[in-house]
């Protein structure tokens, strides 16, 4: 933690100078998984300028979505708020039902919130937002929550294909809007890519906050296919899988157990040549030195299908299970910022989420900090406290209805069906395949009535009985 102090002397010497007010880029990736870099263990995936972000600046190894799914965990990356207490629980548009009725949850991030974009632009900064969005239909777009600039974000959380035109025969909700003008054979990430460098193009004399919301690696998987030739030599001449990558776990799921798929490792290629002409655009304008960049996930990789299903295209590993799941695989991600005007670069190990993200980043920038949920990550001690989540709906993943609390290395997890409850270690055991809430008892009862009081204070929405079912 203390390597980030250096971060904290430059904050005050730049307020105290006439040096330019930071740039802001924050990269949001939908569905990478913790271990989908090449920085935190993959073998079958190539992203070696992620891995350069990473190793000059710093990386956070226990950082988590505050969700396992994307709508509330942007929600909680634009205010800074838990997604409990804004009432964005569920990817917007996912109704499920089985023992329980989920929760009702709101389906738009209201207006009367105020986004990291509305404080930046406040404080004189061009803002512009590329690429997935997912918080509301029209009327609740970007650009109606303090962007300038909208390209690609609508209401729809993943394409309706990664090549031009990005629609289907006849239109469907999923069709990627502003990208009409393009040509046959033109790709998702590198047309948002081109999106992105054209606004810092317009405005690098700055300054400006830029998001890049790439739709990859969310289904559906599709890549060029020299790219996936390309991959699939590289992974037959060494084969990442020496057995079956599956195995049914949770006991409702069928799990991948290895990244082995050559489309999936061509996504990550493509995705992480982004992140590398997105730094040289900044070099190219001179404005690298001046120019903070975070990266980061919505949630945990897709590894997870209900029973039987095996189309996950990525592991977690060691973690368990992936997207959808409150277990660490659905929620520990990837979380990396480059601040090249400090010297501080390495790892953080103290436990923190995606509410911290706004909060850092104006804090970097030299602007004042909201009373929200997160912290500034930028101050020593700040992340030091529990970490909640809150998740009362059915996923495709097998998940039910349940809660978690991280507090220091242990997590409890509750499921809502039957108020049954597990504890992990997770500092000895990452992988939670030892449930210790039986060898625990006060632990775990502590930790339950710490989850159960912070229900109360976002008054979190709960499932309810359903009427209808019958276990048959």
């Amino acid at each position: 933690m203390r390597r980030l102090i250096p971060l904290l002397l430059v904050l005050v010497l730049s307020s105290c100078s006439s040096a330019p007010q930071p740039n802001v880029v924050l990269v949001i990736i939908d569905d990478l998984g913790w271990k989908d870099l090449g920085v935190t263990g993959s073998k079958a995936y190539q992203t070696p300028a992620i891995d350069r972000l990473a190793e000059t600046g710093i990386r956070f190894t226990r950082f988590y979505a505050d969700s396992p799914v994307c709508s509330p965990t942007r929600a909680a990356l634009m205010t800074g708020k838990h997604p409990a207490r804004l009432d964005i629980t569920n990817w917007i548009g996912g109704q499920q039902k089985g023992q329980l009725l989920q929760a009702d949850y709101e389906w738009q991030l209201p207006l009367e919130e105020t986004t990291i974009a509305e404080h930046f632009k406040a404080a004189g900064y061009a803002t512009g937002f590329v690429g997935k969005w997912h918080l509301g239909e029209e009327g609740f777009f970007p650009q109606d929550q303090g962007f300038d600039m909208n390209v690609g974000g609508h209401a729809a959380g993943h394409p309706a294909s990664y090549f031009w035109p990005y629609a289907r025969e006849g239109g469907s909700p999923w069709d990627v809007p502003d990208l009409e003008d393009g040509q046959e054979g033109e790709y998702l990430t590198d047309r948002l890519t081109d999106e992105a460098l054209g606004f810092i193009d317009a405005h690098s004399e700055g300054p400006f906050f830029l998001v890049l919301s790439h739709y990859a690696v969310h289904t559906p998987i599709q890549a060029p296919e020299d790219m996936v030739a390309d991959e699939q030599t590289r992974l037959d001449a060494n084969p990442p899988c020496p057995e079956a990558p599956f195995e049914d776990d949770p006991v409702w799921s069928t799990t991948r157990t290895c990244q082995d798929r050559a489309d999936y490792a061509a996504m990550m290629t493509s995705t992480d040549r982004s992140i590398d002409r997105l730094m040289q655009a900044l070099t190219d304008h001179g404005v690298d030195d001046r120019t903070i960049v975070a990266f980061v996930s919505d949630n945990g990789g897709l590894s997870t299908l209900m029973q039987g299903r095996t189309s996950g295209p990525t592991s977690n590993r060691p973690l368990r299970a992936g997207k959808g799941y409150l277990y660490e695989g659905g929620i520990r991600i990837p979380f990396i910022v480059h601040d090249p005007r400090s010297p501080a670069a390495g790892l953080r190990t103290d436990a923190a989420s995606t509410i911290d993200v706004t909060p850092t980043l104006l804090d970097l920038a030299g602007l004042d900090v909201p009373d929200v949920d997160g912290r500034s990550l930028a101050r020593p001690g700040q992340a030091d406290r529990p970490l909640f989540f809150h998740f009362p709906h059915y996923h495709g993943s097998g998940n039910r209805p349940g809660g978690a609390v991280i507090d220091g290395q242990y997590k409890l997890i509750e499921w809502f069906e039957t108020g049954d409850v597990e504890l992990y270690d997770l500092e000895n055991d990452p992988g939670e395949r030892n449930d210790l809430s039986s060898e625990r008892p006060d632990l775990t009862t502590e930790l339950r009535s710490l989850m159960d009081a912070w229900r109360a204070d976002v008054d979190a929405k709960m499932p309810r009985p359903n009427p209808d079912w019958s276990n048959q």
